[in-house]
């Protein structure tokens, strides 16, 4: 339906305008009339015209006066001129005004008609566009939380987090390279004052979620991550630099008015813990200072710096670098560790030059933290309480700062080798394990979660160890498995291509053949006919 508004303060052209529409178009248009540029103005406000046909001479208002006052309100209507007189100045304002056609008296029956096909396709055009665009908006409506899930779970519960970030930052238009974490947690509190959750209100907040996400978002330009029994991650990103007493002061302010509009909508006690601002690849350590801002305080908000007890480093310690260094580390990153390690090596010796015992046992502690978190994450073979007697000797021995250095390098160095080694062996081995699992098993219906399922690893990380370790994806190497099992049987003739076609682990002849014909270039038909 198209809403067509016709001013003329001739009777005779609105009669016969709205004849040549009503012909030609039935009851696609719904017509409007006025004689008057004042009328026209008013009647537009209330009726909302797609398309309008207009006279420049009208009482009062005129035509071109008219279409300026509705532009005002009314930014898509198609205005079609229809007047006695061409005269350049009209037709020019009119083009200025974005006016679709501009048409002289007597006006042709094929001129109106064609003027308003083109219009009413223009306008079919938008609306399609609009439509696509509220899908597209619903889908990531859709989406966005999903994403935003992953990238809480991938930068703070899991260990290889970090390589993720580019893409969610991409998929989110984060621009910040720093952010913080707020953990709320919600629930009833028990008789020691601890918020506790019962199984029903845990099934309500699994429907008050969306909702949830919507109340932080009015507070914080944020994202959310999933619920965690009672709590809910939130990552902030903002600016860099520590929060200084007043910025400190306002989040908390904004984290108390969140956490009462939460309470009173799910009628629950909330409270929020907040760690301090680090880089996006380091926001593991703001969320451990959040939940422990949340144990160590009873306060509806607690902020790790407002803490009774917190150790902090004197002087200009870098800090920064060294929770840098042992990611690095965790990671396998040499070049990365070798890097920040020389950095750290040069401002203990730019700062401490005379004080060799000191530099020696950072030196000596650095060593041995790392190796204890490799250890720890299974990534040392073997650990003994003899592991390091050499260490202690092998430090005092050194007879400058440039060899202790290299003694420090090369501790660093084995730790990465031996890490990136585990890794590597345990990724072979979990791949070696998937495909000989899809061998025994591609002649029935598979998917990636059966397949990660058989080697207990969750189907996200399994698909991308998979890919990394195999140089194909899941699907790529089942397709090939089965489609080399569908050539050694197509050379049995007694066997037929449905036959062929159910034992190679596809239960569509057509998509079968389709697919067989992707990889070898004829049909299974045509490939036993070459053999």
């Amino acid at each position: 339906m198209y809403r067509v508004l016709v001013a003329d303060d001739e009777g005779i052209m609105l009669e016969a305008l709205k004849n040549i529409i009503t012909s030609n178009f039935g009851n696609e248009c719904e017509l409007a009339f006025a004689k008057t540029g004042r009328a026209v103005v008013e009647l537009a406000e209330s009726f909302r015209p797609d398309i309008a046909f207009m006279d420049i001479q009208m009482p009062g208002i005129n035509g071109i006066q008219a279409i300026k006052e509705i532009r005002k309100f009314n930014s898509t209507t198609r205005f079609i001129i229809i007047t006695a007189y061409d005269q350049f100045d009209y037709a020019k304002e009119a083009i200025n005004l974005g006016v679709m056609e501009y048409l002289t008296k007597p006006v042709k029956r094929s001129a109106v008609v064609n003027v308003l096909e083109r219009a009413m396709e223009e306008i079919d055009l938008e609306r399609k566009k609009r439509s696509d665009n509220l899908k597209i908006q619903e889908k990531l409506e859709t989406v966005i939380p999903i994403v935003e899930n992953g990238f809480v779970n991938s930068m703070i519960f899991q260990e290889e987090g970090g390589s993720d970030l580019g893409y969610y930052k991409m998929l989110l238009d984060i621009k910040e390279e720093y952010a913080y974490v707020m953990l709320i947690q919600f629930g009833q509190p028990n008789e020691e004052g601890i918020l506790t959750t019962s199984v029903n209100m845990s099934v309500r907040a699994q429907s008050f979620y969306p909702e949830c996400c919507g109340i932080c978002k009015e507070f914080f330009p944020c994202i959310v991550g999933p619920i965690l029994t009672n709590r809910i991650v939130v990552v902030v990103p903002c600016e860099p630099g520590v929060q200084e007493y007043q910025r400190r002061i306002q989040i908390i302010e904004q984290a108390r008015h969140l956490t009462r509009k939460l309470g009173n909508r799910l009628e629950a006690r909330f409270r929020a813990g907040i760690g301090k601002t680090y880089r996006m690849e380091e926001l593991k350590l703001s969320y451990n200072e959040a939940y422990r801002a949340l144990c160590q305080s009873t306060s509806s908000v607690a902020h790790v710096d407002d803490l009774a007890l917190h150790g902090e480093y004197q002087g200009d310690y870098p800090a920064d670098k060294e929770r840098k260094l042992l990611s690095l580390v965790a990671k396998a990153d040499w070049p990365g560790t070798k890097r920040t390690a020389n950095e750290i090596f040069d401002w203990m010796v730019r700062n401490y030059y005379d004080d060799r015992e000191d530099i020696q046992l950072k030196v000596l502690e650095f060593v041995i933290w790392a190796e204890r978190d490799a250890f720890m994450n299974g990534n040392l073979e073997s650990y003994s309480f003899h592991s390091r007697k050499d260490y202690m000797s092998a430090v005092l021995s050194c007879s400058d700062y440039t060899a202790l250095r290299e003694w420090f390098l090369g501790k660093l160095e084995e730790v990465c080798h031996k890490i990136a080694t585990k890794r590597e062996e345990q990724s072979e081995s979990v791949v070696s394990k998937a495909k000989s699992y899809i061998d025994e098993n591609f002649s029935r219906e598979l998917t990636l979660d059966d397949v990660s399922r058989s080697v207990n690893i969750s189907p996200y990380y399994f698909s991308k160890l998979f890919k990394e370790e195999a140089g194909e994806n899941f699907i790529e190497y089942l397709t090939k498995v089965r489609i080399t099992h569908a050539k050694e049987l197509l050379r049995n003739p007694a066997l037929s291509i449905k036959e062929i076609c159910i034992m190679s682990g596809y239960s569509d002849p057509n998509y079968f053949s389709r697919i067989f014909k992707k990889q070898e270039g004829v049909t299974p038909s045509e490939y036993r006919d070459r053999l």
